[in-house]
């Protein structure tokens, strides 16, 4: 009875460490524990203006409740997605958030699109994560509490 209840206390462990390694990082929420507001920034825009918005309510957002207090992050997607380019004017706010731990999510579909009419995929700032699809992603990450928050 022993060596049952051992081997399937073992499966289950392998089973818990298994999925532990199939979620990125970076969409695990307790990565800010103390975090007290969890927000989604979308960015669907190709407006300069409205992405540099963005980034500066993440800015905002960041001053007023403290990085450790506040986890935040940003998705791109359709037009929105030029933010995210490794060439955009904004590359050096970018770094700047991303070192006060804002998370950056770049829509895989977006970019399948785009990469058809450029001819080659674009290249991304090193700090986008790619997700399957923009929308789902800010769809899951509301479902763990975040709010949205669309400038």
């Amino acid at each position: 009875m022993n060596t049952m209840k051992r081997a399937i206390s073992g499966l289950l462990l392998a089973l818990l460490l298994a999925m532990s390694w199939s979620v990125p990082a970076f969409a695990d929420s307790e990565s800010k524990p103390f975090a007290e507001k969890r927000i989604v920034l979308q960015i669907s825009d190709p407006n300069p203006f409205k992405q540099t918005l963005v980034l500066n309510v993440a800015n905002n957002l960041i001053k007023h409740y403290g990085t450790d207090k506040v986890d935040i992050e940003i998705v791109a997607f359709g037009p929105g997605l030029r933010l995210l380019f490794a060439d955009n004017a904004n590359k050096a706010r970018i770094q700047g958030l991303a070192d006060n731990e804002v998370r950056f999510s770049a829509c895989s579909n977006t970019i399948s699109a785009m990469s058809k009419k450029l001819g080659h995929a674009p290249e991304l700032n090193p700090h986008a994560v790619k997700v399957s699809a923009g929308v789902v992603r800010i769809i899951d990450l509301i479902d763990e509490g975040y709010v949205l928050i669309k400038p």
